[in-house]
């Protein structure tokens, strides 16, 4: 197992322990080398093995509601000492046939999925390595238990996307087409 995918799998089950509902959380994710190397009093406070090449997850400021978290991903350039960073969110998601009756206002629209018989309630944890490795894990309210959290590198690639390009450089220069 990749250390991406173990910081995965310990973050999914430590938001499974605080249980649902919760704002998303964004986590820098760095070397324990380097962390020990840089912040050697926080990584004796994360209680980090001096010979443990891991990579430890470090929480951010809060991010706003859930619907502007693409916008503010949009927003963050992380230091060079920082190797990833992962996400956990949750989402409503509706069966394809409910697509066309979604009103258009937000608001009747979120009331709409939130009393849809057929929502699911998922929640997500990405994480992205400035190389471009992802990893990802997604456990369904009606399916909460351990054993059937789906884990894979590829199941929400959008939001893999959002935040591997929060490793691309802000230089306008480097992106013409924008």
């Amino acid at each position: 197992m990749s250390l991406l995918e173990e910081v995965v799998l310990d973050l999914e089950r430590h938001s499974a322990q605080e249980g649902w509902d919760s704002a998303p959380r964004l986590y820098a994710l760095v070397r324990s080398t380097e962390l020990r190397r840089a912040e050697p009093e926080l990584a004796d406070q994360l209680g980090l093995h001096p010979d443990a090449d891991t990579l430890a997850a470090l929480e951010q400021p809060a991010l706003p509601e859930r619907d502007a978290v693409e916008e503010a991903l949009a927003s963050i350039a992380w230091p060079e000492a920082v190797e990833g960073c992962a996400l956990i969110m949750e989402r409503v998601v509706l069966p394809p046939e409910a697509e066309d009756d979604i009103p258009e206002d937000e608001a009747e629209a979120a009331a709409f999925a939130a009393s849809h018989p057929g929502r699911e309630d998922v929640r997500m944890v990405v994480g992205v390595l400035r190389d471009g490795n992802r990893h990802s894990a997604l456990r369904l309210r009606r399916h909460d238990t351990d054993d059937e959290v789906l884990t894979g590198p590829d199941l929400v690639p959008a939001l893999a996307e959002a935040l591997a390009a929060t490793f691309e450089p802000d230089d306008p220069a480097a992106h013409p087409e924008r």
